[in-house]
């Protein structure tokens, strides 16, 4: 076996050139592993890129297994690249969101009161600390995070290291650890905002994104 490497979520090993073997580094990641193997084969045909399929080869202590998806991370990343990915992007944020609720994914009510915890925890803890000046603007965009749209399944981890590559194209995207019912806006993060201008503009006109 060769090890990947060191990912934060999960050990991972590619078996026999042809398989990743993905085992929890934390209780709680079993929980992500388990609905990855509940909801993974019901988009993966819908998506026009390769992307993990994980199922369970042994379940204590938690250990699955996938098909590799082949390439390497994306280091250059280019319009056409970008027309892939929008593609990608596409079907997935119109995946059923119900359907994959039903499968195990976190749904809007689990999101929302996730967010509600964080924006508390944000506003008890790290708010008296700011500056007086910045104490309003902070609260304010904090209350934006809560109300974020929560309608949409998601990637909710996709930047470069995610989106695989071969020979200028895009072979699949992978680590859906974080999949939930969220915003859209999320996958579009890194996309928009960190890549080079044509990158960012083929994919704003192919999804197309709204301001």
């Amino acid at each position: 076996m060769t090890s990947f490497s060191e990912g934060w979520d999960s050990e991972a090993r590619l078996v026999q050139g042809r398989w990743v073997e993905r085992r929890p580094r934390r209780p709680e990641i079993a929980g992500q592993l388990h609905t990855e193997v509940s909801l993974m084969s019901w988009p993966a045909p819908q998506l026009p890129l390769p992307v993990p399929v994980p199922a369970v080869a042994r379940a204590e202590p938690l250990v699955a297994w996938h098909d590799l998806v082949p390439g390497d991370s994306l280091t250059t990343p280019d319009a056409a690249q970008a027309r892939s990915l929008a593609g990608f992007l596409r079907a997935l944020h119109t995946a059923d969101p119900v359907e994959a609720v039903r499968r195990g994914t976190p749904s809007a009510r689990q999101v929302r009161e996730q967010r509600a915890t964080m924006t508390a925890e944000f506003d008890s803890r790290v708010l008296p600390l700011l500056p007086a000046e910045r104490r309003e603007p902070a609260t304010a965009l904090l209350a934006e995070v809560a109300a974020l749209p929560a309608d949409t399944l998601v990637h909710c981890d996709l930047g470069p290291e995610h989106v695989l590559t071969r020979d200028g194209e895009l072979t699949g995207v992978i680590d859906f650890g974080d999949v939930h019912i969220g915003d859209p806006a999320i996958d579009l993060a890194w996309a928009l905002n960190d890549t080079p201008p044509a990158f960012a503009a083929a994919l704003t006109a192919a999804y197309p994104a709204d301001p």
